[in-house]
């Protein structure tokens, strides 16, 4: 099964000075095993944190070797829908967090993340998170 991975794995993996080594583990092995994707705006935010340069292209380079989900309507109505659904149970989010999640569930995906958020969010939507 693919796996959706979240901005801030990719950021703790490349720009953490002392990564969690479970965290690299896991990476490494869906990426080993062809199962890591991105989609669009998790690829923005990455390279959004990086100064035009070289290591922006080093950056983009390495994104590129990727498996990028290509957003459709229905991941966007998905997320919008995701987003009322725990609003309305006093859960709050962003957008790129509901986005993940609507992708996620509507390409049968699981999400690799460390941002405790979605812990909240897989109470309310039928996400499957990484363990």
């Amino acid at each position: 099964m693919k796996v959706l991975v979240d901005t801030c794995v990719w950021s703790h993996a490349l720009r953490h000075k002392n990564p969690d080594k479970n965290i690299i583990k896991k990476l490494s092995d869906l990426i080993n095993d062809g199962r890591a994707v991105l989609i669009g705006p998790i690829k923005q935010e990455l390279l959004s944190g990086m100064r035009p340069s070289a290591q922006f292209e080093k950056l983009k380079d390495i994104l590129s070797s990727f498996e990028e989900i290509q957003l459709k309507n229905i991941h966007f109505e998905k997320a919008a829908e995701f987003c009322n659904v725990c609003r309305s149970k006093g859960v709050q989010g962003s957008t790129i967090d509901f986005l993940i999640c609507s992708v996620a569930h509507s390409e049968n995906m699981i999400i690799f993340t460390i941002d405790k958020d979605f812990e909240n969010y897989a109470k309310y939507l039928p996400i499957k998170l990484i363990e």
